[in-house]
């Protein structure tokens, strides 16, 4: 395939963006490869620079369910833009998409709209801290939170992809009140909070990713999540549930379908917008009471329930309500990716774990299932990396890293899905036959 058109574009982007991107994982580094520069992307497809094609399972890391430029959020987003990009102003849009929001979310009866599912996290943690009166917060190995200073700390995804378990830049004095738990064990959990009550004021919440999609797609298992819901209750500590990736993603009801549990405060991200820049955290009176303008805990964005997000945001949600088997299609499409990729690699004498929750896939070629951080780091990225390539000259775009989730859209179909497999057989066999 083709990319000299990219690669210029990527060497002129390296003269004037640090390391040529404007998120780290977006440079292919972890796959050894030149991350193709995209022009444009219709339904299921992606087009780069050079004109090349490819089968889109990234989707704008996830929020895409019905693909790129959807004829209905296309035409409202654009009408939307007729009438102003932004006022920094109330607009009812703000209310009518919150109303959507809290009739779908259990726990929910006030919402704050931000402009980023990192703003979301902090703005939630702050929140928290404000309620309970305590300072440390506790957090999982592996699951990515957003890039503020005490969320630093062991995130997966592209600081796993590049071996740092913290970034330089960050205090000390400021992650002390960060504790780490392993995912899926809650007795890690007991420990944090033991060592907080002796070292600290106390845990002020507890956030977790209940579908990480970080360190690869990696569910929580439902015993450990209720058992977390539990301690949570019992000693005072407030549950946030980070749905940034997974709500509206994984289902309508993002994982309160899979786990039935009612956190303290949840957050979302750009699924809610429909693509479009925006966030959200939201939870129940009680706590909201606390939010400025009500309360003292700050939190302001200029474009925060900015207009296009919002029209993009409503018609997504409403499109959503009008198609209930959406859910169910879409998984069955990405039941039919993993077993498929399952089955080829099995033929090869490849080890290969997959993972469905709804919508959301994915694979890790490893000998061991993954349940947290540490069995992900087991994958053989070297692997990833010649399969990644292999698939994008082919014309396949997966996540460039073996620490994503991967999604499927509604413009997606059997036929769409075969044809990967059929790529990713050739694949297969091409690495085998050069004795890797």
């Amino acid at each position: 395939m083709e990319l000299q058109n990219s690669i210029n574009c990527f060497n002129e982007a390296k003269q004037v963006i640090a390391g040529g991107v404007n998120s780290p994982v977006r440079a292919f580094k972890s796959v050894n490869s030149t991350p193709p520069f995209i022009r444009e992307g219709k339904g299921t497809y992606l087009i780069d620079e050079d004109g090349n094609k490819y089968i889109d399972f990234v989707q704008s890391w996830g929020p895409l369910i019905f693909g790129h430029c959807d004829s209905d959020i296309e035409s409202c987003v654009i009408e939307s833009a007729k009438r102003g990009f932004s006022f920094g102003a109330p607009t009812t849009l703000e209310t009518d998409l919150a109303k959507e929001i809290i009739s779908v979310y259990d726990g929910v009866d006030k919402i704050r709209f931000v402009s980023s599912g990192t703003e979301a996290t902090m703005s939630a943690i702050r929140l928290a801290r404000a309620y309970t009166s305590r300072d440390d917060i506790i957090k999982f190995e592996g699951c990515y939170h957003g890039h503020s200073d005490c969320l630093l700390v062991k995130g997966g995804s592209g600081m796993a992809t590049f071996g740092a378990p913290s970034s330089p830049g960050v205090p000390n004095d400021i992650t002390k009140h960060t504790l780490v738990a392993k995912y899926n064990d809650i007795d890690s959990v007991k420990s944090c909070i033991e060592f907080s009550k002796k070292n600290s004021n106390g845990v002020a919440c507890v956030i977790i990713e209940p579908i990480a999609g970080n360190m690869g797609l990696v569910p929580s298992k439902i015993e450990f999540l209720k058992s977390l819901e539990s301690i949570c209750k019992s000693e005072g500590i407030l549950l946030i549930l980070d749905e940034v990736m997974s709500g509206f993603r994984a289902s309508f009801s993002g994982s309160q379908k899979f786990y039935g549990i009612v956190p303290d405060l949840v957050t979302f991200g750009k699924v809610i917008g429909g693509g479009m820049p925006v966030g959200a955290f939201g939870g129940s009176d009680d706590i909201f009471s606390l939010l400025s303008p009500n309360g003292g805990v700050y939190q302001a964005g200029t474009l925060s329930g900015n207009p296009l997000a919002m029209s993009a945001g409503l018609v997504m949600i409403r499109k959503l309500k009008e198609s209930p088997k959406i859910y169910e299609r879409l998984e069955a499409l990405a039941i039919r990716l993993t077993n498929g990729l399952s089955d080829i690699c099995k033929a090869h004498n490849i080890s290969l774990q997959t993972c469905v929750r709804g919508s959301m896939f994915g694979f890790f070629f490893n000998t061991h299932e993954v349940t947290d951080f540490d069995t992900a780091l087991k994958s053989d990225v070297d692997m990833f990396s010649k399969f990644h390539n292999g698939m994008l000259n082919k014309g396949v775009y997966f996540a460039p890293s073996q620490f994503e989730a991967g999604f499927i859209n509604a413009c997606m179909n059997e036929e769409i899905i075969d044809s990967v497999l059929e790529r990713a057989r050739e694949v297969v066999l091409e690495i085998k036959s050069n004795g890797q």
